[in-house]
């Protein structure tokens, strides 16, 4: 115990703060020392215990030094140097270095470097890709096996950002984990591959090109994915499956810091939150269960400039090394992993409870107990209603009154909630800066304010009743629907009505006396802990990524959950108020609260930006420095503006920089144009948030080359298109058929036409280095009557986020014009149309 904790001190190893790379030096020397010493020294008992805390140390340090590496190339986008060469041949020395030190052992170590070349549908478009980088290194035992476990993180980043958790760290956690695992004294039962890919960031391309292309996929019977939504912090599993409980039986067993919720899953698979993971790649593609795990913390700087290694803590390090090692050992070991197909049978309940212990049953478990406890709640109340002894006469029209007044509670409070939003404090964005602290005085006060007209003897059992009725329920809606995330609404009515009942005789001899209080507060313990964890869950992931969203409100949906959040607290302590002889102080308090928290919220107080190197909270806009030109029907330029296209990522717009930079103002703020392929913009979507200040035209070194091969009628009436197209890593065509037209099959390399009606397509294509030209084709069925304007307008956007052609002088001088709380990603690119 302390002496371990000396010489933690001494090796600097603080898992409070970051720790600075230089560190490295004192952690590995001490490693080493730690390991002479074991070796040199007696067989005492200390000595194991010494050998485990060096061979952590030596981990934790090579895991930094291999983050540091990764990340000191700067941003990693598909197709640059830094993402295919530096970073690929940073990755091959160290599993080459891994693979010579465990030649000797039982296991062997295989690598492979995979460049893939294809296309799917994602979404609400097609992506395509020529080839990107992956590299799977495959662990196993060295006479061979028939099953393989995969691990799988990606290395490419967003543009302008070094993405040191997204998603560097989880790389250089897996080479830590590939050396343990690799050198470990004992055959494994199975292989396990680890997979280094090298385009998730543009719609998990290389995830698709290994499992649908790759021979090893084809022995892969399941997998752990590792992500980030935030920058540090736990590691949640916030997805798992389909239909596979053994792995997160798996996860429960052999974790050694669990943080899981099927709450997670849930929000995140209902598209609650706008993001993916190459989770859904493997599932839908290789059709195989896996688990994903994502650091959540800190998501204000995700895929930001501040995304840097030292904000990533040790604690954090050192957590998903452990969990990541101990789960994956366990894995390839078990019997579950030869044939996962025999074990899968439903959904599965699963969440921590404080990190200490996972709790998992099969989600028709979960069914059985959650309808048990509604119809015990449903015969209690039924019991009271009945009953008039109980309660006294009128106890069911009470009950009814209640029901109103807290419905009426909640349409009420969801206005006041929103207070920034209706012109009370412009500067008010409840994402960033919060005013969300007014709701709890206000929903008190106006509960309280509400049920003082009906106050008597009885009031306190009455709010019990209502607040079981309501989140019962809540319980029998999640069940009925199908929701794991039921078992919440079924603690919160379990757990009450066992102990009410339990304590009943304690309340008719005593009344609320302090121990009645005392043992009624800790049978309510665990559900409301558990929910008070939950609840910090939510907010830690929805109020940054609300942030970074700005198609509506973020303040609505925050009011909502804060509301309901205050609601359920309150339900099953509330009432102890009104057995109390006087609520004045309560309400005065909670008046006097709420009155000084509207003034701080309505004089502007709380600004929602801050560029603190300790917490940064940066607004995100884009800026495109872009050229556009729009060809007719005869090849002719119709029209050609320049100018820089700016995006505001959140719902505030650009109302807080107008008055830094005045050119940018609603004077300049477009709107979409209908008659062009995704509203005349070279993105992949666009909205009200528009902005386009007119600037001298871009020339890249590298142009887009847009040609069209050949156009030819086939025998069943259609028209097909050929192209060709040369132009930077990252490009997007915008298919738009005119009145009377339609797209009937397309090539976009995979060889596999598909099929289905659309008013505009977006296909999204990407390629890494050598690649060859694009070449795709699709076949249009022209209108009876074909117009002055063609049949089809084709758009060909191309996006520089990289090298040379990134940059212009006026791009440059209008990034320096923006404040430092403001994050503005930059690139150039062009947009080109054709009509046919």
């Amino acid at each position: 115990g302390p002496g371990l904790a000396w010489l933690k001190v001494f090796c600097g190893y603080e898992k409070s703060k970051p720790l600075p790379s230089f560190h490295f030096t004192p952690n590995l020397t001490c490693s080493y020392v730690l390991h002479m010493l074991v070796l040199m020294g007696p067989c005492t008992w200390i000595w194991p215990y010494l050998s485990i805390f060096a061979d952590s140390l030596y981990a934790l340090s090579g895991t930094r030094k291999h983050l540091e590496r990764i990340t000191s190339v700067g941003p990693r986008p598909v197709g640059s140097r830094e993402n295919e060469v530096l970073t690929v041949n940073f990755l091959l020395e160290q599993i080459e270095h891994i693979k010579t030190i465990s030649a000797s052992g039982p296991n062997s170590v295989t690598v492979d470097v995979q460049r893939p070349t294809g296309s799917y549908k994602f979404l609400g478009g097609i992506t395509s890709y020529c080839k990107v980088s992956n590299i799977a290194v495959r662990l196993e035992p060295k006479a061979g096996a028939q099953h393989l476990m995969l691990a799988n993180c990606h290395f490419d980043t967003v543009a302008n950002s070094p993405g040191a958790s997204d998603d560097a760290v989880s790389c250089a956690v897996m080479l830590e984990v590939l050396h343990s695992l690799a050198n470990l004294s004992t055959p494994l039962r199975h292989g396990v591959v680890f997979l280094f890919n090298g385009a998730e960031e543009t719609m998990q391309q290389a995830s698709h090109g290994f499992i649908t292309q790759h021979p090893w996929a084809k022995q892969v019977r399941a997998f752990i994915n590792l992500e980030a939504v935030g920058v540090g912090g736990k590691e949640l599993v916030f997805q798992t499956g389909p239909e596979n409980p053994w792995l997160i039986q798996a996860y429960k067993h052999a974790a050694k810091h669990p943080f899981a919720s099927v709450v997670g899953q849930e929000i995140f698979q209902r598209r609650l939150i706008p993001s993916d993971t190459d989770f859904r790649i493997y599932r839908d593609f290789g059709n195989i269960p896996g688990i994903d795990l994502a650091f959540i913390e800190n998501g204000f700087i995700y895929h930001t400039k501040y995304d840097t290694p030292d904000r990533i803590l040790t604690d954090s390090i050192q957590r998903a090394g452990d969990n990541i090692l101990a789960v994956l050992k366990h894995l390839v070991m078990s019997e579950e992993l030869a044939d996962s197909s025999e074990y899968r049978h439903g959904n599965t309940v699963f969440f921590d409870l404080l990190g200490m212990v996972v709790v998992a049953y099969p989600a028709h478990v979960g069914t059985i107990i959650n309808y048990i406890t509604a119809i015990a709640t449903f015969l209690y109340l039924f019991k009271k209603c009945f009953h008039p002894s109980n309660m006294g006469k009128g106890s069911q029209e009470h009950i009814l009154i209640f029901y109103l007044f807290i419905c009426l509670l909640v349409i009420m409070c969801l206005p006041f909630s929103d207070l920034p939003l209706y012109g009370f404090s412009p500067a008010v964005n409840v994402t960033q800066g919060s005013s969300m602290p007014l709701l709890t005085p206000l929903t008190l006060c106006v509960c309280l304010f509400l049920l003082q007209g009906v106050r008597h003897l009885e009031v306190g059992e009455l709010y019990f009743d209502v607040s079981l009725l309501l989140w019962c329920g809540a319980l029998v809606y999640f069940t009925a629907h199908s929701l794991c995330s039921a078992y919440v609404p079924m603690l919160m009515v379990a757990f009450p009505l066992a102990t009410k009942l339990l304590l009943a005789r304690e309340f008719k001899l005593r009344g609320a006396s302090v121990k009645y209080s005392v043992l009624y507060q800790l049978g309510l313990a665990l559900p409301y802990v558990h929910f008070m964890s939950l609840i910090w869950l939510v907010f830690e992931i929805f109020t940054p990524t609300l942030g970074r969203i700005n198609t509506y409100p973020p303040d609505v949906v925050l009011a909502t959950i804060v509301t309901f959040t205050t609601l359920f607290f309150s339900s099953f302590f509330l009432h102890f108020i009104y057995l109390a002889r006087s609520t004045k102080w309560l309400l005065a308090g909670l008046g006097t609260v709420f009155t000084v928290l509207l003034l701080l919220v309505s004089c502007g107080m709380f600004f929602p930006y801050t560029a603190d190197p300790s917490g940064p909270r940066p607004k995100r806009v884009s800026i495109q420095h872009t050229t556009r030109i729009v060809h007719g029907l005869d090849g002719q330029v119709e029209s050609r503006d320049s100018g820089l296209w700016i995006n505001s990522c959140d719902y505030t717009g650009m109302q807080h920089i107008t008055p830094i930079i005045p050119e940018i103002n609603d004077t300049i703020k477009t709107n979409c144009q209908e008659d062009r392929p995704f509203c005349g913009f070279p993105w992949f979507g666009s909205d009200k948030n528009n902005w386009y200040l007119p600037a001298p035209e871009v020339f890249p070194k590298s142009p887009v080359e847009f040609q069209l091969l050949s156009k030819e009628e086939t025998k069943w009436g259609t028209v097909r298109l050929t192209f060709e197209v040369k132009g930077p890593s990252h490009m997007s065509l915008y298919l738009m058929p005119h009145r009377g037209a339609s797209l009937s099959s397309w090539w976009f390399g995979d060889g596999t036409p598909q099929l289905y009606l659309a008013r505009e397509y977006f296909i999204f294509y990407t390629h890494g280095l050598d690649a060859p030209a694009w070449n795709f084709w699709f076949q249009i069925q022209p209108p009876n009557e074909e117009g002055p304007e063609g049949m089809i307008s084709v758009a060909i956007s191309s996006h520089y986020y990289f090298g040379e052609d990134q940059r212009t002088v006026q791009l440059d001088d209008m990034l320096q014009r923006f404040p430092k709380w403001a994050f503005p990603s930059s690139w150039v690119s062009t947009y080109h149309m054709y009509r046919y």
